[in-house]
Formats: structure tokens, C-alpha cells, sequence
């Protein structure tokens, strides 16, 4: 059942924050249609009301694409099961190089405590779908490690599927901070991120220019990763006299027992300052793995290390990476 009783009734957010109408016959896909079929009725506030308030949110902004310029933060309210937000393939959520565009924190008391184990419960579950996110920036946002300048996103499950993200970026310096595009910590029973056929570029962080993340295993299939940047200096620990960062210029992973599967991904002229152009993978314990299928990565450059033998990689886990039917230099 959704909200007024009424099972799968489409609510048409077409006024601002907080003021939802109830439509007629709608779209039998989602909870929420944002818009009324033209570009203007597509707004910030009416994403941020929607993200809140839950549920598989659609657009009608019309035919042609459209960039919603977002004024603030949408935030996911802990009470929600899930949230959808399905672009169509028309529409981009811009931060304007400003802020961060989404954010989700099961131990953030301000999006409302609903279990005693914060750190890992099974809901919200977010999905993004179908949609673009660019110039997004979490700079300076230090709540739970910062980062995440696209999505940020503790506890619950996160998904992501045939979504690009541009020049989104988090803070320059700092050891452990990433996640130009996506930070994600604290996943539901140490389950993994879904990225599916979705497309980063030009995103770049301390470290882990697209993706970022600790204790969190991701699998990762049909994607590309393009001129993503690990913009930080002096590595993790940092050196004496610098700030920390520099690794991962796509992906930098940090933990225990994790795992990240990447299958039929390319990953191209990314570029880190310190270690693993490409990917940085670190199992404090060493009991993480790494496993690369189908997939080619040219050009990633590392100022500073990566395993020998692995262009573009630095790993430290469980047992040397298993890399099948792929290109690796």
C-alpha cells in the first residue's frame, strides 16, 4: 500500500515542496510522477519533496532531454523501503558544481534513526535508473567521511543502473575520502553495489575519482570509466608533510573481506597521483579479492605505484587478482 490507502496511486508532484496532489490515471510504473509534461515543471524542490517522501519516482518533462539545476541536497528519509528514480534516459540532476545531488545515511539522526543497528539494516533501498547526474560537489561535507559528490549513500542497498555521471567531484586532500561520483559505506549484510551499464567521466575526488569506499564489495558489468582522477597527494597513510589522497583514479576500495567483480568494463585514461590509475584495492586483512572479466583498461597512469605485472592496478588482498579475457595496458 502507498500513502492515502491506495495501492499504486500515482501522485503527480507538480507544486512545490510538500504540496502533493493526487492525479488520476497515471503511469502504472511509478508511485510519484514529477512534471506535467513540460521542461519548467521539472524542479529542484520537487525532487527533493519526492526523494523525501519515497517510492519509484518518473518525470514527464517532455520529449527533448532536460537538466534540472538542483538547489539543494534530495535527501532519503530513513523511514522509506526504497526509492527509484528513473530519469527515462531524458533527464540529468545537475549540482551545478555546488553541491551534492543525493544523499542517503541510515546513522544520520536527521533523516530519522529506525533501527538500533544503523550501520547495517536493510532498507532504504536506492536505485537509481535511467538517469544522469553531473556537477555534483560534496566538497567540505564532512558527515560520515565526506565525499560523494554525486550520491552519497550509508546503509540500506544501492543500485545503479544505465546512469552516467560527469564532473561530479568531492574534497582534493584527505587519506581515506573519495568518491568523486559515489561514496558508499555500510551496506546491508556486506552485500554488494549493482552498477550496471552506467558511464563515468571527469569525475575526480582525493581519492577514487568515480567510485569510493570502505568495507563495501561492488560488482560492476558493461560500464566504462573515463578520465576519472585521484587529485590528492601524499597517499594512505599520508606521507609525513602532505594531506593524504591520490589513489584510485577510478575506483578506490579500503577495507576487510570484500570483494570487487568487474565484468565487460573499459577503463580509459584514468589517472591517479599517487596509486592504481585505474582501480586501488586495499584488504587490510587480505582477504578481499578482485576479479576483472571481459574487460580492457589502456591507459590508466599512476604517478606513484601499482602492482607489478597489473598496469593501471595497485592490490593487496586475499591472493593475486583473477583477470580473464581481458586487456590490461
Amino acid at each position: 500500500m502507498h500513502p492515502g490507502g491506495v495501492a499504486r496511486r500515482v501522485v503527480r508532484l507538480s507544486v512545490c515542496v510538500g504540496a502533493l496532489a493526487l492525479a488520476g490515471a497515471g503511469s502504472a510504473r511509478a508511485d510519484f510522477v514529477i512534471g506535467d509534461g513540460t521542461p519548467t515543471s521539472c524542479t529542484s524542490a520537487r525532487v527533493v519533496a519526492a526523494v523525501r517522501h519515497g517510492g519509484v519516482i518518473g518525470f514527464s518533462c517532455g520529449a527533448a532531454p532536460v537538466t534540472i539545476r538542483m538547489r539543494a541536497t534530495a535527501k532519503v528519509f530513513n523511514r522509506s523501503q526504497r526509492v527509484v528514480i528513473d530519469g527515462g534516459g531524458l533527464v540529468t540532476l545537475s549540482g551545478q558544481g555546488r553541491r551534492r545531488i543525493l544523499y542517503l545515511d541510515t546513522c544520520d539522526p536527521r533523516q530519522q534513526w529506525t533501527t538500533s543497528h544503523c550501520q547495517d539494516q536493510a532498507t532504504p533501498r536506492l536505485t537509481i535508473k535511467r538517469l544522469g547526474l553531473t556537477e555534483g560537489n560534496s566538497t567540505g561535507q564532512r558527515f560520515d567521511g565526506g565525499g560523494g559528490g554525486a550520491i552519497f549513500d550509508r546503509g540500506g542497498r544501492l543500485r545503479i543502473i544505465d546512469s552516467t555521471f560527469t564532473r561530479n567531484r568531492c574534497d582534493a586532500t584527505g587519506p581515506d575520502l573519495g568518491g568523486g561520483a559515489v561514496r558508499a559505506l555500510s551496506q546491508y549484510h556486506s552485500l554488494p553495489v549493482n552498477v550496471t551499464n552506467s558511464h563515468f567521466s571527469d569525475n575526480v575526488c582525493s581519492n577514487g575519482g568515480a567510485l569510493s569506499s570502505i568495507g563495501v564489495s561492488w560488482t560492476i558489468s558493461d560500464s566504462t570509466f573515463t578520465s576519472d582522477r585521484a587529485i590528492g597527494h601524499g597517499a594512505n597513510p599520508a606521507r609525513n608533510g602532505t594531506a593524504g589522497g591520490g589513489s584510485g583514479g577510478a575506483i578506490y576500495n579500503d577495507g576487510d573481506r570484500m570483494t570487487l567483480r568487474i565484468f565487460a568494463s573499459t577503463f580509459t585514461d584514468n589517472h591517479a597521483n599517487e596509486g592504481g590509475g585505474a582501480i586501488f584495492f586495499v584488504s587490510d586483512d587480505r582477504t578481499g579479492t578482485l576479479s576483472i572479466r571481459g574487460s580492457r583498461l589502456t591507459h590508466n597512469v599512476n604517478d606513484g605505484f601499482q602492482t607489478p605485472g597489473l598496469p593501471g592496478i595497485f592490490f593487496l588482498g586475499a591472493h593475486r587478482p583473477s583477470i580473464v579475457d581481458s586487456e590490461l595496458h
